[in-house]
């Protein structure tokens, strides 16, 4: 009976650990210092209290480096980077691992029950406009947040390495995610949606080139026509304006194209695959009542 129990424990193992989601691989390494790429950087919200510091630690993963940069962002730092409130009470923390270039941007929120309104795609896609590249990103709060601080501080952590980053394009890439959650919170549209949207715009901007707001305007409208997609005149408008904006400041779609093919299919599958969630979650459902009913038939 011992044997039998002890198999079916194995194979209920590996089954959670196909379903539970993979974290980013590179995030959780202790293997040394990399004197190529630098240390981690770990920026904690300044709101959060030493018991929430030390629950974000552990979310995070930071002590499993052997050394790492750490900073606390501020409401001053929202107000410098990209004109917010300065009283605001920053709980989102980050952390960052540079990679080689070539590696992308991958996105992880480690609490999404606590990040509240934005997504990892919204990420992506806003820190892309910003300029941020080949790095793995892990978001996480102790406290339900909408998860706009977490921007400002990776801007942070990386003004604070010398990394230049353009002040124009953090703004529009702050509007980004704000326009990004305004339409995701209408009714009718999800967030997974709004990311395709626009992901699907600069794309089209990057094939197109377009040299006038009139062009913007089109893509627009033709990126919300294929995704079947209704706003209402001020959120249209609102993308508009967004994305002129990104086209006065020149910024390089084309140069992270294959990212945005990439994170555009990733999207894809995610709209798409609800059957497949349904069946894993119906799988899932059975298995734990399988396990139930085996536990009863031991105990009767």
């Amino acid at each position: 009976m011992k044997r039998n129990i002890g198999l079916f424990v194995l194979i209920f193992l590996m089954m959670v650990s196909f379903v539970l989601p993979n974290g980013v691989a590179a995030s959780t390494g202790g293997g040394g210092i990399n004197e190529k790429l630098g240390l981690p950087i770990v920026v904690y919200g300044e709101a959060l209290t030493d018991a929430q510091k030390a629950k974000v630690t552990d979310l995070l993963k930071a002590n499993q480096h052997d050394q790492v940069d750490e900073f606390t962002v501020t409401g001053q730092d929202i107000a410098n980077y990209i004109g917010g409130n300065p009283n605001s009470n920053m709980y989102s923390s980050v952390k960052i691992i540079h990679q080689d270039n070539g590696a992308g941007l991958n996105i992880e929120i480690v609490t999404p029950a606590n990040i509240t309104e934005v997504t990892k795609e919204m990420y992506t896609n806003a820190l892309l406009t910003a300029g941020v590249e080949n790095a793995d990103v892990l978001v996480a709060s102790s406290v339900k947040v909408s998860g706009h601080s977490a921007l400002t501080g990776i801007y942070k952590a990386y003004d604070a390495k010398g990394v230049a980053l353009d002040k124009e394009r953090m703004e529009v890439a702050s509007e980004e995610l704000d326009v990004a959650t305004s339409i995701g919170n209408q009714e009718g549209i999800d967030q997974a949606q709004v990311s395709e949207l626009l992901t699907e715009i600069k794309k089209a901007i990057a094939e197109q080139n377009p040299a006038t707001k009139e062009e913007i305007e089109q893509i627009v409208q033709e990126q919300l026509q294929n995704l079947n997609i209704e706003l209402n005149p001020e959120d249209r408008q609102r993308l508009i304006d967004l994305f002129d904006q990104m086209r006065s400041l020149n910024i390089d779609f084309d140069q992270v194209k294959s990212q945005l093919d990439e994170l555009a299919g990733g999207i894809q599958n995610l709209v798409n695959d609800e059957g497949f969630w349904n069946s894993l979650t119906s799988t899932v459902r059975s298995f734990f009542q399988s396990l139930a009913d085996f536990f009863r038939s031991i105990v009767s």
